[in-house]
């Protein structure tokens, strides 16, 4: 065969790697198409069609702007948390607690915004008060594991994964308790918290939706920290140590407070994006599964994502947009909304066995790190 003959690489892919020089969201990209080909093997041996399928999970979320609002306003925590995920992993480290951290902020921020003296304030003031109580709450509670971590070698899983249940279990506590009462509201039948002050409520932008201005917030942050992770010192500091913690010791650079910095500031994002979800929701009011497996998603988006901040954006979106749209494809073609699940497991599954993606759609493995932007986290993550 010769060179012309050879078979090319997509020319889509080129386009994206040379023009854009986003080699790194092809292969999620490529992993969306796969888990849509399997997804559809799914349906058709469900006896059902796929077309019909996936034509009402999209018009779900594109069929009006009402729906597309309310589909972005469903992947808004999801940015939080995948943020809150990504940056950790940029450090070499796994942030399991995001849950946990969301949950805890939620409490905190909706506690605070719903105190009665902010009633007569501006609403700049009352709002702020009850973001920050957010991230103050979610902040805290992403300390503790990385201070562990940084003072004991407790390993941050483990640590994580068992503060995400002291948080569940805190939640439904001070929530669900009645006798005494804590944070339930008294008038309300099922347990949640009293609704937060109407001064603290974040502003809708698109009335009739649940999309509120915690969207932009997600936005701005995104970018905020993807510019501290490429230009700032603390940025230099996260991605030398997640690279190589003993030469970024031996550089001078102290890895323990670092590693305590990076949690901090993980639970801060998750903290935030909790109290700005409930502050902007139509109730105004904290459940206890409200934010179920909220944490636990923005770790596939960071995967997703590749760690990368502003990634991070789409993933969310995407994500967000299979579960807004997931209702009406159940309605509309009789499929069931654990496909939408199964799609969600088989983007991860190919995006963390990318060798798979690169073989079928023949993507050249990058030729240096500083064109990919991703994290060098092999044994401690995932190898870019």
């Amino acid at each position: 065969m010769t060179q012309e003959e050879a078979p090319s690489r997509s020319r889509v892919h080129e386009a994206i790697e040379t023009y854009f020089r986003l080699a790194p969201v092809t292969v999620p990209i490529y992993a969306l198409i796969l888990a849509m080909a399997v997804g559809s093997i799914i349906v058709i041996a469900a006896g059902s069609n796929p077309l019909d399928a996936y034509a009402a999970l999209v018009s779900g979320v594109f069929g009006t702007p009402a729906r597309f609002a309310n589909a972005l306003a469903r992947s808004t925590p999801f940015i939080f948390t995948a943020l809150a995920v990504a940056i950790c992993y940029r450090a070499g480290l796994f942030n399991i607690g995001a849950e946990g951290q969301l949950l805890i902020g939620g409490v905190t921020g909706t506690w605070v915004a719903g105190w009665a003296m902010f009633t007569g304030w501006p609403a700049l003031f009352a709002i702020s008060a009850g973001l920050i109580g957010g991230v103050i709450g979610g902040a805290i509670y992403g300390f503790i594991p990385g201070f562990l971590k940084a003072k004991t070698g407790a390993h941050e899983v483990i640590v994580t994964i068992m503060l995400n249940l002291i948080a569940l279990l805190l939640l439904e506590w001070l929530i669900g308790s009645r006798n005494p009462p804590i944070l339930v509201d008294p008038e309300a039948a099922a347990a949640r918290t009293e609704p937060v002050v109407e001064a603290a409520r974040l502003p809708s932008l698109y009335p009739g939706t649940s999309l509120h201005a915690g969207f932009l917030v997600a936005i701005a942050l995104c970018v905020l920290v993807w510019y501290l992770i490429r230009h700032s010192r603390f940025g230099f500091e996260v991605r030398t140590i997640g690279s190589n913690p003993a030469a970024a010791r031996y550089a001078g650079m102290s890895v323990s407070r670092t590693t305590m910095m990076v949690f901090l500031f993980a639970g801060a994002l998750a903290g935030l994006g909790a109290a700005a979800d409930v502050q902007g929701s139509s109730g105004g009011y904290l459940t206890p599964g409200r934010f179920q497996d909220v944490g636990f998603d923005g770790i596939a988006i960071a995967l997703i994502a590749r760690a990368n901040p502003l990634a991070v954006i789409p993933a969310a979106i995407l994500w967000g947009s299979l579960l807004a749209g997931a209702g009406l494809m159940q309605v509309a073609a009789g499929i069931s909304i654990d496909l939408v699940r199964i799609i969600q497991a088989l983007i991860i599954l190919f995006v963390a066995a990318d060798m798979i993606v690169r073989t079928i759609f023949r993507i050249r493995k990058p030729r240096g790190r500083e064109d990919t932007d991703e994290p060098l986290i092999a044994a401690r993550g995932w190898e870019g």
